[in-house]
């Protein structure tokens, strides 16, 4: 019925769309009118591609293709990207297909746009989903009203503004924090700024925490992180940490050769953040900012395998190790 073509380096909206079109079928038969296949081979391809639906109303196919373009060499031969193209011409009634390209976030790549598989896909319904870039807050801000409605929420603009300034671009980071105003907001349907800052861990909080550990003041790195947990799960808070270290290393091991607005893509941050970091990490070495980031992936792959019974006790001890 119909072919489309998603790509680009914001993975949660391709998600979304996805999720819409897949909402739109019968329920009752998702299982069998719903398919995702991992960069199928040719055979696989072509057979799903002229495979009709079954009597349960529409069929969605989702083609994840990274393979087919993010490769050295074409996926496929000439004569079966003729077969492919000639299966898209003539798509069964019912059958929706979405091939789909999740690019590398904050990398910059692009598709190949020479590749005939690309021009063949380009065709049909085509639409990239870019990260939005940092210092587009309104872009963001009208993100994150939108998606506030479809869960029934309403925000202050102060509140919608802090959560760019803790979280940058991080669609999907929004969207788990929207979830949780939601549940603090009932049974009102507005989120004020208190609100956010009740729940949300601010930069300056993971600063103070991990330079409290960077300096070796062991006591008021587990008294920060003891306030830290009565807003979120230890494993959160180390998630939060892990980030901001990812970050912090590339702008520590980059700042001397990349401008402001270079860091602030690569890492996606406002660039008045990274000049912030900049200065404050001015007396702090990239391979403490590594160890560390080191140290605490350790202790969260021990935790999230099941090895660990008391689990704040055992981020504790990580932090000041």
């Amino acid at each position: 019925m119909a072919v489309y073509f998603f790509y680009g380096d914001e993975d949660f909206n391709i998600e979304l769309e996805i999720e819409k079109m897949k909402s739109k079928l019968n329920q009752d038969f998702i299982a069998m009118n719903f398919q995702v296949l991992d960069n199928p081979d040719y055979v696989s391809l072509i057979t799903a591609l002229r495979t009709p639906p079954m009597m349960f109303g529409e069929m969605l196919i989702v083609v994840n293709a990274e393979d087919y373009f993010l490769s050295q060499k074409n996926s496929f031969e000439e004569s079966e990207l003729s077969d492919i193209e000639d299966a898209l011409k003539n798509n069964p009634t019912l059958l929706n297909i979405v091939f789909v390209v999740k690019l590398p976030r904050d990398e910059g790549r692009k598709l190949d746009s020479r590749r005939k598989l690309y021009k063949i896909l380009n065709q049909y319904n085509a639409q990239e989903f870019p990260v939005f870039k940092t210092y587009k807050t309104a872009e963001i801000s009208a993100w994150i009203n939108q998606r506030a409605k479809k869960k029934d929420l309403s925000l202050k603009n102060d509140a919608v503004e802090l959560l760019i300034e803790q979280i940058g671009n991080n669609l999907r980071q929004f969207d788990c924090e929207l979830d949780k105003l939601k549940l603090m907001a009932y049974p009102e349907k507005i989120v004020t700024k208190k609100m956010v800052e009740d729940i949300a861990i601010s930069n300056q909080d993971l600063f103070n925490l991990t330079e409290f550990i960077i300096k070796n003041q062991k006591d008021r790195a587990l008294l920060e992180f003891q306030k830290l947990i009565d807003k979120k799960h230890p494993l959160e808070i180390l998630s939060a940490i892990q980030t901001m270290l990812r970050k912090w290393i590339i702008i520590k091991t980059k700042a001397s050769s990349l401008s402001t607005m270079e860091l602030s893509k690569l890492t996606g941050q406002h660039e008045f953040v990274v000049k912030q970091t900049i200065t404050k990490l001015k007396n702090t070495s990239a391979s403490v900012l590594v160890d560390l980031k080191q140290n605490l992936f350790e202790v969260e792959s021990r935790i999230k395998s099941g090895e660990v019974l008391d689990i704040v006790s055992e981020v504790e001890i990580a932090l000041i190790k």
